[in-house]
Parts: C-alpha cells; sequence; structure tokens
C-alpha cells in the first residue's frame, strides 16, 4: 500500500479490506462501525467463536487512520468508533498524538496494544478482549474507560495522567510475568478512579499514585497467589474518599458510587493477599465497610502513617496475618469490635485518633481488649490514648478504668516484690482511680484504730489541763493529715502503741491523699 494514499482526497487506499474500507468511511462519517453477528455467543468477545477475515482490520490501518486519517466528511467530526470488530497485530499507538475521539466495544485485539506516550483527548475500550495494555506516560485529556474488559497479561499505567476519569468497572486482569496485574505507580486522575466490581489476578500497583476526587473499589475482588501483595499502595493520595466496600449487584450491577440500599444483594470488597497503603493520605475517609482481607500468617493489612479525618473500620475480622497501624493518624475511628484481629495480630504504636464512635454493642471490657490486643508487651502509650479520647468525650469514668487496667497490665512486668505492692494498691484504692473505695477503707481503718486504741495506756503529757480521753478522736487525729484535731499532743503511747500510731499516720496520709486526688478529678469532671 502507497504510504498516505487517498488519504487527504478522502479516497481509500486499493488495498484496504472491504471490513477496513467500510470501517475506513465510518471514520469520515463519525458513526458507529458495527461488525456485530446478531448472535450472542458468536459476538462475545471473550468466547471461543473465531472470527473471520469479514470482522477482521489490520492494526496498523487502525493506527493510520487515528493518527494521520482522512478529513470528515462535510458536516460530521471525524471518530473511530468499533463495535465488534478484530483487530489483528499489534497496535501500536506508542508516542502518537491522537485528535479524533476513540471508542472500541466489544472488540478483539490479537496481540497487545502499545500507548506508551501517547496523548489522547478520550480513550475508551468497553468489554473487550485485549492480550496486554502498554500505556506508560499515556495522556488523555478527558476519560480513559476501560470498563469490563479482559487484560491476559497485565496493564501498565506507570506515570499516566488521566485528565477526569479512569474507569475500570468489571475487567478482570491477569498476571503478567512477574505477577501484577495493573501497574500504575505515579499515575495522576483529575476526577475519579472507579474499579467497582474489579477482579485481578496478580498485585494492584498504585504507589505514588493521586487521584483528584474518589477512588472506588466497591465491590472488587483483588486475589495475588504469586507475591506478598495484592494491593500496593504506599503513598496514595485521594482527595476525598478511598472506598473498598461492597456494590450492589444488579442489572446493571449498582456501581455508581452509593451505598447499596438495604435488601438489595451485594458483592463485598474482598483481597486475597497484603494490602500496603502506608503513608497515604485522604482527604475524607478510609472507608472498609464490610470488607474481607484474606492473610497468610507473613502478610499484613498495612496503613502505616496513614493519614485521614475518618477512619470506617468496619468489616470482616481476618483470621490470620496483622492489622498494622502504627503512626496512623485519624480524626475520627468508626469501628467495631468484631472487625478487630485477635492478641498479637494487632500493631498500634504511634496510633493516634481524637473521637470513636463505635459500631454495634462495643461495650469498655471489649474496648480494653482491643487495646490488650494491640500490646503483646506492655506499652502505656494506646491506654492513655483511649483515656484521653474518653475524657475528652466526658466519660471520666471509663477513662478511669482504662488507667486502671494500663496499671495493672504494668503490674506483670514488674518484679516480684513490686508486684506484690501493685496487688496491695490494687485491692487497697484501685491505685487511686476509685477514690470511693479508699473512703471506704479510711473509714474501716478508724473504726479499728478507735477500738483498738479504747484498749491503749495514754498517761497525759500534762497532767493539769489536758481534755478528756477519746480514742475514736485520737483515731481521727492521727488519720487526718494537715487537720490538728488537738488530741495527739496531749497522751503518751509507749511500746507497740507507738508503732501502731505510726502505721495509721502513714496509712491516713496515703488514704487522705488518694481520696482527695478522686474529689479533684470529680470537681474537674463537673
Amino acid at each position: 500500500m502507497t504510504e498516505g494514499a487517498g488519504i487527504r482526497t478522502g479516497e481509500p487506499p486499493e488495498d484496504l479490506t472491504a471490513a477496513e474500507a467500510g470501517m475506513w468511511q465510518a471514520f469520515r462519517d463519525g458513526s458507529v462501525y458495527d461488525l456485530r453477528s446478531g448472535d450472542a455467543a458468536v459476538d462475545d468477545p471473550h468466547g471461543e467463536h473465531p472470527w473471520g477475515p469479514e470482522r477482521s482490520v489490520r492494526a496498523r490501518i487502525v493506527a493510520w487512520l487515528l493518527l494521520d486519517g482522512p478529513p470528515a466528511l462535510a458536516g460530521r467530526v471525524a471518530s473511530l468508533k468499533l463495535t465488534g470488530v478484530q483487530i489483528t497485530d499489534t497496535l501500536d499507538l506508542a508516542g502518537g498524538t491522537i485528535v479524533p475521539y476513540v471508542e472500541f466495544s466489544g472488540c478483539r485485539f490479537e496481540k497487545e496494544v502499545l500507548l506508551p506516550e501517547a496523548r489522547f483527548t478520550t480513550v475508551r475500550l468497553a468489554d473487550c478482549s485485549v492480550p496486554r495494555l502498554e500505556a506508560a506516560r499515556l495522556q488523555t485529556e478527558g476519560d480513559l474507560h476501560l470498563p469490563r474488559c479482559r487484560i491476559h497479561n497485565g496493564v501498565r499505567l506507570t506515570d499516566a495522567h488521566i485528565g477526569t476519569d479512569l474507569l475500570i468497572n468489571q475487567a478482570v486482569v491477569h498476571q503478567d510475568r512477574r505477577g501484577r496485574s495493573i501497574i500504575a505507580d505515579g499515575l495522576t486522575v483529575g476526577q475519579d478512579l472507579q474499579a467497582e466490581m474489579l477482579e485481578t489476578h496478580g498485585e494492584l500497583s498504585l504507589r505514588s499514585a493521586t487521584v483528584g476526587v474518589s477512588l472506588s473499589l466497591r465491590g472488587a475482588r483483588l486475589n495475588n497467589p504469586y507475591t506478598r501483595l495484592a494491593l500496593n499502595a504506599p503513598q496514595l493520595t485521594v482527595e476525598r474518599t478511598l472506598y473498598l466496600t461492597p456494590a450492589g449487584i444488579g442489572n446493571p450491577p449498582l456501581t455508581s458510587g452509593t451505598t447499596p440500599a438495604r435488601g438489595t444483594r451485594v458483592q463485598r470488597f474482598e483481597c486475597r493477599g497484603g494490602v500496603r497503603l502506608d503513608d497515604g493520605r485522604f482527604g475524607d475517609a478510609l472507608d472498609l465497610d464490610q470488607a474481607r482481607f484474606v492473610l497468610d500468617d507473613d502478610q499484613e493489612l498495612s496503613l502505616r502513617r496513614v493519614q485521614a479525618p475518618e477512619l470506617r473500620f468496619l468489616g470482616e475480622r481476618p483470621e490470620r496475618g496483622k492489622v498494622v497501624l502504627s503512626g496512623a493518624r485519624i480524626v475520627t475511628l468508626v469501628d467495631r469490635w468484631t472487625s478487630w484481629p485477635a492478641l498479637g495480630n494487632l500493631h498500634m504504636g504511634g496510633f493516634t485518633y481524637e473521637n470513636l464512635v463505635p459500631q454495634d454493642a462495643f461495650p469498655l471490657a471489649r474496648r480494653l481488649e482491643w487495646v490488650a490486643a494491640a500490646t503483646a508487651e506492655y506499652h502505656p502509650e494506646p491506654y492513655e490514648r483511649l483515656a484521653t479520647v474518653l475524657r475528652n468525650s466526658g466519660e471520666d469514668e471509663d477513662a478511669r478504668e482504662v488507667l486502671l487496667a494500663k496499671q495493672r497490665r504494668r503490674r506483670e512486668t514488674l518484679p516480684l516484690a513490686a508486684k506484690l505492692w501493685g496487688y496491695a494498691q490494687d485491692w487497697t484504692v484501685a491505685y487511686g482511680y476509685r477514690p470511693g473505695r479508699a473512703a471506704v477503707w479510711m473509714a474501716v481503718l478508724w473504726a479499728a484504730a478507735s477500738l483498738a486504741f479504747s484498749h491503749a495506756s495514754h498517761p497525759p503529757v500534762n497532767k493539769d489541763g489536758h481534755p478528756a480521753w477519746n480514742p475514736s478522736l485520737f483515731a481521727l487525729d492521727l488519720l487526718l493529715p494537715v487537720i490538728d484535731l488537738g488530741q495527739v499532743g496531749q497522751w503518751q503511747l509507749s511500746g507497740g502503741w507507738q508503732w501502731l500510731s505510726a502505721v495509721v499516720i502513714l496509712l491516713g496520709w496515703i488514704l487522705a491523699t488518694t481520696v482527695a486526688a478522686g474529689a479533684t478529678r470529680l470537681l474537674r469532671r463537673g
């Protein structure tokens, strides 16, 4: 075929096949070129039925049209819209600038599609069978659509720039030779990235990607038996919300970006393999409602140093693997106790949050189990953080219970002598966090001391002018520090009674201090 023959005159080159000549005319007219047979089984681009020459066009003719095609007919806009067409050989548009609108629907590509460093307005491939899509550093002014496509050897979108939306809803993407399904490191999407009900077999990599609005993986199923990570997205930036939530199953599927209505059959987000979202930034929320993570023992749901106004940790409890929130900074944590992993599989060192919004029943005892699960070895920080949040929300009594639990947990790490002293403090005054108990012990001690001193020998210091002996008042004068009731200095005790007096004074200081501290907390709360 003579290069450029007939292009500028609008006449097709002479050696085009009938199918290619029809495509040529449809391009000039801007109309859809549809070669479907009408039989759904035969027309299925993912099926086994062969498509013959009558439905095939050469990739080089497609590229020729897009890069240097004929002028549009008068009053029309040139565009390439193919339906039910088979493109033979490799479609290579690498480095090209493609002005016409491009849409492939229900098509088969015989070999890979090469779009690296190409520039488009909008590209749509819907329900197509593609061996592989190479599109590193691709740029589009508008959308890139790949819904319902089946891509057999992976997609590369490294450093691609999508002007508006990237849609890969219901696509099925298999791994490349390195076990990766979609490589989109450094990807930039101007608006939404919708990958709802996406199915991947291999690692989905979004390292350092930026999404201008929301990233939706509603109902997606990510599966990677080849390497440790099924979703690898450290330093991901999403200006609004990352959704790892259910999608409604209907006809068509409900992938509109809203939560399915009650009673709608849903497909949950499911990930079989590790998840890495370290250092992610989410402008509104990170939503894991009903998400299911199937991890091996050495795999993690890693949210290290994540920052978001809201984390909705409402998924299914992972049976294996670890959940890591170390260094994460969240304003509001929405969670339920059945979502958190068991003891030893949760790590929260440096995890900060300001508000708790528990779903379903999440009593304080469960919340303490949650903290304990995150501290296989004693560390005060998770307890202090929880106590601060509870106190700030007005739950001062619960905050004291948390700090008491912290002391009890700490006690288990102490030497035997300190541990015994800790048990004594706990049993008597609950480490000072239950001041009412200290007041009861003070009353008991006063009664016992009063009874004991009623049998004590008590010669007066000054034989003249001393008050009448009152063992109860004497015991109270010993118990109350600072306050002088005028009894202790009037009587002489000897032997064991002196030792008993010293013990009562010491215990009085301890108990009175505890009562005063408890009263101070109550006044602060008021």
